[in-house]
């Protein structure tokens, strides 16, 4: 790619100069090496290093660190992990559910830490999220989200309308859900002075380096094969890119918009004062937030699945749902309908076929895996790494013990079938919430698609 800083907002705010790293420079041994420069193995390499300084670690990556998700996403660190707690409780457990989202939200908080120990200037500020209500069905859904919270103590509280607005002051609020497990900050920033302390305490870092497949002990690439005792899948949404595994995640886009800085007149009328990660309570998902210089950043699903898990830079930009999401951000608040909007970008997440990520390491092959975060990847690729590294040295610890290691999701439909019901999923959500909005009761037809896509 030529111009990495058309890659985000994120990445055109940093003041480094966008160089790829030198490629692999032929045929290597290691002990550990992973595949893609994200927050996934960034983290697993960190904490390798932090502890075994001396152990050997390659990363290898096609474009530059944080050139995926990491450098792409919503700027959440959240604590969201996508399988419900009710539903992982009824899989492995009440206990294990509960240690799941106690990890989740000690990850957020591990996340900060690291950022002040490490002295990295990420723009972080722990607002929380708040979620608004702005129909009777969504008021519902987020009654029934406080009483999940409840039963499994995640501290997620219920705002009325008042407490609500006081926060984040969007057209039709009836009340909104909010859990303080959540910090914005700027992900560009973070992935890529993470990049630089993995590489200054001894790991190689090959960019510009294209991994052609993944086998037992080694990585096969266009600049030589690294052999090494564990091998380290951490593609996220580019893993369908990898011969085989077109249906081990589904590469879905979301896109994102930004604002120009808003003056302090605007942002009194908006709230966001503690600069608050934001959504609704709505079934095609939206998410926001009020950036460090001002903007507001709102992003989206809605863009489609394309045909054969294809990844383009193309789908990056959809000028319709660009449109779309415009429209939606000025119906949430109409005093931004003259705002310019100043970024435009977007790029593919991974969704398993049931929803569930999943972290894991087959000892007999050194191979190990994390991933299908569904969108709420900064923290969770955070646990990643820390589950990861306990799974290579062979720790028995209370993370190598969650639900999520050593998960396996059934493998997506072949084509057409996995086009058409994506696509179709796609639809209905959005048919869903347009039809709640019209008749103020709960779109059954949202139930249904959730029920089919095992969610």
């Amino acid at each position: 790619m030529g111009d990495y800083r058309t890659v985000s907002l994120w990445f055109d705010q940093l003041a480094e100069p966008l160089r790829p790293r030198p490629a692999l420079a032929g045929d290597l041994d290691v002990d550990v090496a992973v595949v893609g420069a994200g927050f996934t193995g960034l983290w697993t390499a960190y904490y390798l290093q932090a502890a075994e300084p001396s152990i050997r670690i390659a990363v290898l990556e096609k474009e530059v660190a944080g050139f995926g998700a990491s450098g792409r996403n919503g700027g959440w660190c959240s604590a969201l992990f996508p399988v419900g707690a009710s539903t992982l409780a009824r899989e492995a457990g009440r206990a294990a559910a509960t240690a799941q989202y106690a990890a989740m939200r000690d990850s957020v908080a591990e996340v900060v830490r690291v950022t002040e120990t490490e002295e990295i200037d990420a723009d972080v500020v722990m607002g929380g999220t708040v979620v608004l209500a702005r129909s009777v069905p969504q008021l519902q859904r987020a009654r029934e989200e406080v009483a999940e919270s409840t039963e499994f103590g995640l501290g997620v509280t219920l705002l009325d309308e008042a407490a609500a607005r006081a926060r984040l002051d969007a057209t039709g609020v009836l009340g909104a859900s909010y859990t303080p497990h959540c910090a914005a900050l700027q992900p560009a920033k973070l992935v890529r002075v993470l990049a630089d302390v993995v590489a200054q305490r001894g790991a190689l870092i090959a960019e510009n380096t294209t991994v052609a497949r993944l086998d037992p002990h080694a990585v096969a690439t266009d600049r030589g094969t690294v052999r090494a005792d564990y091998v380290i899948r951490a593609t996220e949404g580019y893993t369908a890119q990898l011969p085989g595994s077109k249906r081990v995640l589904a590469p879905v886009y979301s896109l994102i918009i930004a604002t120009e800085p808003l003056d302090d007149a605007v942002w009194d009328e908006i709230g966001l004062s503690e600069r608050e990660t934001f959504s609704d309570h709505r079934h095609l998902i939206i998410y926001g937030q009020r950036s460090a210089d001002g903007r507001l950043v709102f992003g989206g699903r809605g863009a489609p699945y394309h045909y054969a898990s294809r990844i383009s830079a193309g789908y990056d930009r959809v000028p319709a749902v660009f449109a779309a999401l415009q429209a939606s951000l000025v119906d949430l608040f109409p005093v931004l309908r003259d705002v310019a909007i100043t970024h435009r970008w977007g790029g593919p997440l991974g969704i398993a076929r049931d929803w569930h990520a999943s972290v894991g390491l087959e000892r007999t092959t050194g191979l190990g895996w994390a991933g299908g975060y569904v969108g709420d990847g900064v923290a969770t690729a955070n646990l990643a790494g820390r589950t990861l590294t306990d799974l290579i040295l062979g720790r028995d610890s209370e993370l190598t013990r969650l639900p999520w290691v050593g998960h396996r999701s059934r493998r997506w439909e072949p084509e057409p079938l996995r086009w058409l019901g994506a696509n179709a999923g796609l639809r209905a959500m959005t048919w869903a919430d347009a039809a709640e909005q019209r008749r103020g009761r709960p779109s059954r037809l949202a139930s249904v698609v959730t029920a089919m896509m095992g969610t």
